[in-house]
C-alpha cells in the first residue's frame, strides 16, 4: 500500500478546514440560531502531502500516535492496520480479525469469540498480551466495552443472568474486578468514556407483582477505582440493545433508546433530559459523539458505498433543526482528547475526518486522510413547484436545485409534453453555495407558454469532470383561465388575419402590456386557400375543447366549423349548414345567454338580428335561431366583445353608417339593454375584433384595425366610457394588407 509521509502538525496546518453545513432534501433546515460551519475549502497542499486511505477502510480506534483501520482485501480477508501520525507509515496488526475502539494507543482486537488481544502502539507494539475470556471467566463471557487497556466483560452466572467484570493486566499481573452487585443482571454495554470515567448501560430482571419485568438503566463508573455499580448508583432509562451507542463529556451524557418501534436519542445534563425522536428513515441511528453543545448522530453505511447516510449535527441547548456535518459516514473512533475520527465524505473529499469542538459553538472538521476517490456529484434537493397559475401578468416560476458541490454546471431542459417544444438553459455557476436557480418567465418558443404538463430535467456535471453527472427530473402543471380568442391554449389572445392571396395568419399576442403597449409575440401561417370564404369569424370555444374555434361562410352560403386543436391549428372542417347567404353580418365569441357557452349573432338583409345559441356540440354547434329584433340594417359592423361592462352576459358593439360606435349590454336572456353611445370616428377602421382579454386585467378588450393604424381598446368596466385606447405594434405598417381580421 502506498502511504504518503506527513507530520501531524503539517497535516493540521495544510488541511484544517471547516466544512459547510448543507440542507438536506426536504428533511433538514438551516441550523438557525446555531451557526452552521463555514463553507468547505480544501487546502491547496499537494496530493503527495495528504495521507492515503484505502477506499474500503473503516476507522476502528485512535490514540495520540495513530489510528487503527479495518478493511477487506481482494481475497475476502480482514486486514487490520495501524497508521502512524508521525510519518504516515502503516503497520499490520496480525492478531484477531475484529478491532475495538479503545480510545487510546492500545490496539484491542479479538477473534470474534472469546480471545482478545492487546498491543501498545506507542512503542511500536513492544508490549502485548492476550486473554481467553472463557478461561479467565466462564464459557459465554463476552466483551462489551474497552477503555484503554481495560476490558469490560459480560459474564454469565446462573440461568439468563450476567455480571459485568473489568479485566486488565498491570505489571504482568492479570486483574479482574466484578463491577455489579445485583444478581439479576441481564445485559451490559460500555457505550462511552472520557478520561477514566465511563458510561454503562445495563438491564436487570426484577419482580413486579407475580411476574418479572426488565428494568433498563445507566450508570457511571471509573476505570481506576473499579467502582461497583449498585442499585443506588443507577438511573432508569428506556429500552436499549447491544447496538445502542452513547457519548460522555464533562457536560453531557447521551445514549440511544428504542421506544415503540422508533429510535430516540437521549441527552442528559445537570439533572435534565432531552429526547430527540427519530423518524423511520433514521431507524438504526447511532450517536457518534458530542462536541461542545452539539450532538453528532446518523445511520452509518459502508465506506465503499456512495449511498451512505449523512452525519448530522444538532444543538442540545438551542431549539434548532439538525444539519449535515458530513455528506456520508460509515464508522467512528473516539480519541483521548475527546475529538472524533470519522470515516466519511464531504461534497469534495472522501476519507477520514477529525471532528472537534471549533470553539464557536459548532464542530470543526479536518481532513486527516484522503482516499483520492472521485465523488460523483449529486442533486441533494429540488425546489420546483408542481403546479403554477400563469394567469396574472408578470408571474414567474422559480426553480432551484442544491447539489453536493458548488464547482459544477447545470443543464436544464423544460419540455411541453403535448407539443414537445423545449426550453434549455445552461447554468454555469451557483447563485449561492451549491444552490443553482433559474426563474422561468412563462415564455416558450417566443410566446406565452401553453397550458398543460411540462417535464423538467437537470443534468449536473462536476466542473472537474469527476464521476458521472447527476440527473433530477419532475413535472409542472401550467394553467390559466380560458380565453375565447386563444387558439393554442396559452391563455393569450390570438388574432387571425387573411391576406389578399387567401393565406390565413395567426398573431399570438403577449397577454400583458409592455411599456403600456400590447406586443405581438409571434406570427404563424395557418394555411392557404381561405379566399373561398366571404366571412371568417372567431367564434370562441363552441365545441368544448380547450382552445377557440372558427366559423367560415363560403360563396354558396354554407357555414363551416373549424375546431381549434389547441396547438394553434384547426381540425378538418365540419359543415354547420347551408343558407347562411341571407346574412350580411356575423358576430361570434360572446356568451349572450349566460350559460357559459359562446353564441353567434347574425343580421339578415332586412335588418333583423338573430341569435344562434351555442350547444357545445361539434356536429351541431348551434340551436335553432331566435329573433332578437329589427332595425339593425343601420349598422355597417357588429362585434361581439364579451362582458366588458360587468352585466349578466356578453355585450355587443355596433358601428353605424356615420362612424358612431354603440354599446349593447347583454341582459343574460339573449337580448340587450338600450344602446349607449360610445363615440364617433370609428369609420376610420375597417375591422373591429372582440379579442378576449388582451391586457391581462380579467376583462375582454377590442382590437381596431385600419389603414391608419391598429389599436387595442382596453375595456374599463364602465357602460358610459367602456374603452381606453392603447397603442400596439400589431400590424404596424400593415393597415391595408389584410381583408379579414378575426
Amino acid at each position: 500500500m502506498v502511504s504518503a509521509r506527513i507530520t501531524r502538525r503539517r497535516l493540521g496546518a495544510s488541511v484544517a478546514t471547516v466544512l459547510a453545513a448543507t440542507v438536506g432534501a426536504g428533511v433538514l433546515a438551516s441550523p438557525g440560531a446555531v451557526a452552521a460551519p463555514a463553507a468547505a475549502a480544501r487546502a491547496t497542499a499537494d496530493a503527495a502531502d495528504e495521507a492515503h486511505l484505502p477506499v474500503g477502510a473503516e476507522i476502528v480506534s485512535t490514540g495520540d500516535t495513530g489510528y487503527l483501520t479495518s478493511r477487506t482485501d481482494d481475497s475476502g480477508n480482514t486486514v487490520l492496520e495501524w497508521h502512524k501520525y508521525a510519518d504516515g507509515s502503516v503497520l499490520p496488526i496480525n492478531t484477531g480479525s475484529v478491532g475495538h475502539d479503545s480510545g487510546s494507543d492500545i490496539v484491542v482486537t479479538s477473534d470474534g469469540g472469546s480471545t482478545v488481544f492487546l498491543r501498545d502502539m506507542k512503542a511500536n507494539g513492544s508490549w502485548s498480551t492476550s486473554f481467553n475470556l472463557a478461561s479467565v471467566f466462564t464459557p459465554g463471557a463476552k466483551l462489551v466495552g474497552v477503555v484503554g487497556e481495560n476490558l469490560f466483560v459480560r459474564v454469565p452466572t446462573t440461568g439468563d443472568y450476567h455480571e459485568l467484570w473489568q479485566l486488565a493486566q498491570v505489571n504482568g499481573v492479570t486483574s479482574k474486578t466484578k463491577l455489579t452487585s445485583n444478581t439479576y443482571g441481564v445485559d451490559y454495554k460500555v457505550v462511552a468514556s472520557t478520561g477514566y470515567d465511563m458510561l454503562v448501560l445495563g438491564s436487570a430482571r426484577v419482580l413486579s407483582g407475580p411476574t418479572y419485568r426488565t428494568e433498563y438503566w445507566k450508570a457511571l463508573t471509573n476505570v481506576n477505582n473499579h467502582s461497583v455499580i449498585d442499585w443506588g448508583g443507577r438511573e432508569s432509562t428506556g429500552a436499549w440493545t447491544q447496538d445502542s451507542t452513547g457519548a460522555y463529556t464533562a457536560d453531557y451524557k447521551a445514549w440511544v433508546e428504542a421506544a415503540a418501534g422508533r429510535t430516540e436519542l437521549v441527552v442528559a445534563a445537570r439533572g435534565t433530559r432531552k429526547k430527540f425522536a427519530m423518524d423511520s428513515s433514521m431507524s438504526g441511528a447511532v450517536i457518534a459523539g458530542i462536541q461542545g453543545n452539539t450532538l453528532l448522530y446518523g445511520v452509518p453505511g459502508k465506506a465503499a458505498d456512495e449511498a451512505r447516510s449523512p452525519l448530522y449535527a444538532r444543538s442540545v441547548t438551542a431549539d434548532t433543526a439538525p444539519y449535515k456535518l458530513l455528506e456520508h459516514f460509515s464508522s467512528v473512533a473516539h480519541a483521548p482528547d475527546g475529538s472524533l475520527l470519522v470515516r466519511g465524505a464531504t461534497a469534495d473529499a472522501d476519507g477520514l475526518f477529525r471532528i472537534h469542538d471549533g470553539g464557536s459553538g459548532t464542530p470543526a472538521v479536518t481532513l486527516v486522510a484522503n482516499t483520492g476517490r472521485d465523488l460523483g456529484i449529486k442533486v441533494t434537493e429540488s425546489k420546483v413547484p408542481t403546479a403554477v397559475d400563469l394567469e396574472k401578468p408578470g408571474t414567474t416560476v422559480p426553480m432551484e436545485w442544491t447539489l453536493s458541490r458548488a464547482n459544477a454546471t447545470v443543464d436544464l431542459t423544460l419540455t411541453h409534453a403535448a407539443t414537445g417544444k423545449k426550453l434549455t438553459r445552461h447554468l454555469s455557476q451557483p447563485v449561492s453555495d451549491s444552490r443553482f436557480a433559474f426563474t422561468w418567465d412563462g415564455v416558450l418558443d417566443g410566446i406565452s407558454a401553453p397550458n398543460g404538463v411540462y417535464t423538467w430535467q437537470i443534468t449536473a456535471t462536476a466542473a472537474n469532470g469527476a464521476g458521472a453527472p447527476a440527473i433530477a427530473s419532475g413535472s409542472i402543471q401550467v394553467a390559466r383561465l380560458a380565453n375565447p380568442h386563444d387558439f393554442n391554449d396559452n391563455g393569450s389572445t390570438d388574432v387571425l388575419a387573411r391576406d389578399a392571396s387567401g393565406a390565413l395568419w395567426r398573431d399570438d399576442l403577449f397577454d400583458w402590456p409592455s411599456g403600456s403597449q400590447v406586443t405581438p409575440a409571434k406570427r404563424t401561417k395557418v394555411g392557404a386557400g381561405w379566399q373561398v370564404y366571404n366571412q371568417i369569424e372567431a367564434a370562441g370555444n363552441l365545441a368544448g375543447a380547450p382552445a377557440g374555434d372558427l366559423v367560415a361562410r363560403d360563396g354558396s352560403g354554407v357555414l363551416w366549423l373549424y375546431q381549434g386543436d389547441g396547438a394553434g391549428n384547426f381540425t378538418a372542417r365540419v359543415k354547420v349548414g347551408a343558407g347562411w347567404q341571407i346574412y350580411n353580418k356575423l358576430a361570434g365569441g360572446s356568451d349572450l345567454t349566460g350559460d357559459g357557452r359562446p353564441d353567434l349573432l347574425a343580421t339578415d338583409t332586412s335588418g333583423v338580428l338573430w341569435l344562434y345559441k351555442g350547444t357545445g356540440s361539434a356536429s351541431a354547434p348551434f340551436a335553432t335561431r331566435t329573433r332578437v329584433g329589427g332595425g339593425w340594417q343601420i349598422y355597417s359592423q357588429i362585434t361581439a366583445v364579451g362582458n366588458i361592462a360587468g352585466g349578466p352576459a356578453g355585450d355587443l358593439v355596433a358601428r353605424d353608417g356615420s362612424g358612431v360606435l354603440w354599446l349593447y349590454q347583454g341582459n343574460g336572456t339573449g337580448n340587450f339593454t338600450s344602446r349607449v353611445r360610445i363615440g364617433g370616428g370609428w369609420n376610420t377602421f375597417s375591422q373591429l375584433v372582440g379579442a378576449g382579454d388582451v391586457t391581462g386585467d380579467g376583462r375582454p378588450d377590442l382590437i381596431a384595425y385600419g389603414p391608419n393604424g391598429t389599436y387595442v381598446y382596453q375595456s374599463t368596466g364602465s357602460t358610459t366610457a367602456p374603452f381606453s385606447r392603447q397603442t400596439t405594434s400589431l400590424y404596424a405598417g400593415e393597415g391595408g394588407k389584410f381583408n379579414a381580421i378575426g
